[in-house]
């Protein structure tokens, strides 16, 4: 990741970097865009494409981050003609001059939510039960086009009735079925995000994807790419301790309505909570520097 210590790149450096990315990024963006055009469905993966809405060409694209002066010509990409770029002489760099009161109020309030994420307990205790709280009673299965469910609906029921559940992130919430939202033990709410948002929870983790990407460019491709890498490793979780059955892709389950598999989600959401810290941390120094520049 690039750095304040790193923060003047030659026109063949960060030309480097840029190919290096997009190449990188395009391992990801090349199939989903392959399945999308045979209308072909990934429950695990197509997840980070659709419902996080940030464009397979933006993500493609490589910015240095706030802080960063590339070493530029007149033919500067087209992604740096933008209004929040400047050029003096043969630098071209993130100036904070143009940022509007509604885009420093945004990232002000994402600053605040990540900070408040950061400091506040983490629960572990949840196991992965959302969802199934989104498939109790066979209302509505998400994924039914695209994979089985590996449990009989009854047993699915079963679990969901007889154990305790804690979800605290308003976006998984929202979609348990209708049965199942009285039995969250929390009532998150999408103006209550700031007060219930915990980094123990594996979508809240998976969020600082869609944190980053409402900070481009100023967080930068780097750190923007490590959020996405996390997110996948916290969806394929996600999906691996649910009530499908993956096998066809190539993913063994976490089998969560059993004791051993209640550990082993554990495990791995406190491992995904402890690779969020560090990322987190970098998105809110960055946006104090954004902010700070424009008091």
């Amino acid at each position: 990741m690039l750095t304040s210590e790193t923060n003047h790149l030659q026109l063949d450096q960060w030309r480097h970097l840029a190919e290096k990315h997009r190449l990188k990024v395009k391992q990801w963006t090349v199939p989903y865009r392959r399945r999308k055009a045979s209308h072909q469905q990934h429950p695990v993966l197509d997840f980070l494409f659709t419902y996080y809405p940030f464009s397979l060409g933006k993500l493609e694209q490589w910015h240095p981050g706030y802080g960063i002066q590339l070493e530029c010509d007149k033919k500067r990409p087209e992604r740096y003609q933008t209004r929040h770029y400047q050029q003096l002489e043969d630098i071209v760099s993130l100036s904070t001059d143009a940022l509007v009161d509604k885009e420093v109020a945004r990232l002000e309030w994402i600053h605040n939510l990540l900070c408040l994420t950061q400091t506040r307990t983490a629960n572990f205790a949840c196991h992965g039960l959302h969802e199934w709280a989104m498939v109790y009673q066979g209302q509505d299965i998400r994924h039914r086009e695209s994979t089985p469910l590996r449990l009989s609906q009854d047993k699915i029921d079963h679990l969901v009735s007889t154990r305790t559940i804690t979800c605290s992130h308003f976006d998984a919430y929202r979609f348990f079925s209708p049965g199942a939202l009285t039995l969250n033990k929390l009532k998150p709410t999408l103006d209550g995000r700031q007060d219930s948002e915990q980094c123990g929870c594996l979508h809240t983790n998976m969020d600082l994807y869609k944190w980053a990407s409402k900070c481009m460019p100023w967080v930068g491709s780097d750190l923007h790419w490590q959020c996405f890498q996390l997110a996948l490793k916290a969806r394929e979780l996600d999906m691996r301790a649910s009530p499908y059955d993956l096998g066809s892709y190539g993913y063994e389950p976490v089998k969560i309505e059993t004791p051993e598999g209640r550990a082993e989600y554990e495990t791995h959401q406190r491992e995904i909570s402890q690779l969020s810290r560090p990322l987190r941390q970098s998105i809110i120094d960055m946006l104090a520097q954004v902010i700070a520049s424009r008091s």
